[in-house]
């Protein structure tokens, strides 16, 4: 193993842990970690919230310091971008026409922003997507110059808040536009769209429902927003957050099996036994919820990366994790845990103001827990959900029991009855 090479082709936190991670498995080879990015490789989730706020340098938030990899001998290729997979010839080629070779080759690639098809949209300099480092200093930078820093934010999802919450941070007029009629309709039920919506209307985000946006224009003062039923709004600066594009070109194009991501066995291996893919541009097999899924979170890239480095050095290990997530909005704490796809009920538990927690079930089968400001309730819903718990939905609702008073024993259910 000392003279094979691993390849990764991404440096966010799923390629950089898998890196580590071969190391202390036991791997002895060359790692290459390559990824158009230039900068150091960072934390993903600052970006939105303390980057966007703080004006501090992307160094500050980097996920490893340099001498970490020159210890590990992970070797850095920053700012390259891969053109091209052989894997017949188990080489890739750069876009400076350099051809590598490796003996593994690990797909981190992750996702970008989706640009809508809006007309006007590519206007330059007042509209911007928040996936990349580049794209906050430009945001700073834009609403630095701007005369009155009103800035529409186009689209109501986790991204679209997070980047409005940290706008009224900097003192800038937020309006925030989603097409369907409520917030966070995608992601969660209209219980916790609500608690949001009225979260963001307090600290002075103008946000509007229903709102189709068609057109963009540029003006000499200000720049307007045009909406399919025509109201128009208007701003200096304009933010996308709806949603992403999977990075699954390359993947594509070596002929690797696709299915709404890269599609990985339980050992996070794609169709080719020499190429692996973990991350947001994944899609695998969940035991427990005996389903496809593919999601889009640090935690899945980072137990993916985990998985893999095992798997490539012998130790295979099948990959069975509950999804969670998070949210930081003002002073506010969203955890989730779970999938909540398919419930058929949910039941608000209340603790005090600002301190609550809703737990989706099918049935009797705990799906998903979303705690808000509620630490005890994400721990002990993620307990339910991993060791398929029966719920007594009667204590759970009523805040004079505990949360584990309401936990009782094993379910009998299974996820998909």
């Amino acid at each position: 193993m000392q003279n094979q090479i691993c390849v990764i082709i991404g440096a966010s936190h799923g390629g950089v842990n898998l890196a580590f991670s071969l190391r202390r498995e036991g791997w002895e080879g060359r790692i290459l970690l390559i990824d158009a990015d230039p900068s150091l490789p960072y934390h993903r989730p600052p970006l939105s919230k303390t980057f966007l706020t703080s004006g501090e340098e992307v160094e500050k938030f980097s996920l490893k310091p340099e001498e970490a990899y020159q210890k590990e001998k992970i070797d850095l290729l920053l700012g390259q971008v891969v053109l091209k997979i052989d894997k017949q010839l188990k080489q890739i080629t750069l876009d400076n026409s350099e051809i590598i070779s490796y003996d593994k080759l690990i797909l981190a690639t992750g996702a970008r922003a989706l640009i809508p098809s809006i007309k006007g949209i590519n206007t330059a300099g007042i509209v911007f997507p928040l996936r990349t480092a580049k794209d906050v200093i430009n945001i700073r930078s834009a609403i630095n110059r701007a005369k009155n820093k009103k800035v529409v934010v186009i689209g109501g999802g986790y991204i679209g808040l997070e980047i409005a919450a940290s706008l009224r941070k900097l003192e800038a007029e937020v309006t925030l536009l989603e097409r369907d009629n409520r917030i966070l309709s995608r992601v969660t039920s209209p219980e916790l769209s609500t608690f949001f919506d009225g979260l963001h209307k307090s600290k002075g985000v103008h946000i509007h429902t229903s709102q189709e946006v068609v057109e963009i224009q540029q003006a000499q003062d200000e720049n307007v927003i045009i909406c399919k039923d025509g109201n128009r709004y208007f701003a200096d600066v304009i933010i996308i957050g709806v949603g992403i594009v999977l990075n699954t070109e390359l993947a594509e194009a070596a002929g690797l099996c696709i299915n709404n991501g890269i599609v990985v066995n339980e050992y996070c291996q794609t169709s080719d036994e020499h190429i692996w893919a973990i991350g947001d541009c994944t899609n695998h097999f969940s035991p427990h919820y005996q389903r496809n899924i593919r999601l889009e979170s640090v935690q899945n890239a980072v137990d993916q990366a985990k998985v893999t480095a095992k798997a490539i050095n012998g130790k295979k290990e099948v990959y069975d994790a509950i999804p969670w997530f998070w949210s930081d909005q003002y002073d506010i704490k969203l955890q989730m845990v779970g999938l909540s796809d398919g419930y058929s009920e949910v039941l608000l538990r209340n603790e005090s103001i600002n301190k609550f927690s809703l737990w989706y079930f099918k049935g009797n089968e705990l799906l998903a827990v979303h705690a808000v400001n509620n630490a005890k309730a994400y721990v002990l819903g993620t307990k339910a959900i991993k060791e398929h718990l029966s719920i007594n939905k009667e204590k759970l609702v009523n805040s004079e029991f505990e949360i584990k008073e309401a936990i009782t024993s094993a379910g009998t259910q299974s996820m998909v009855s």
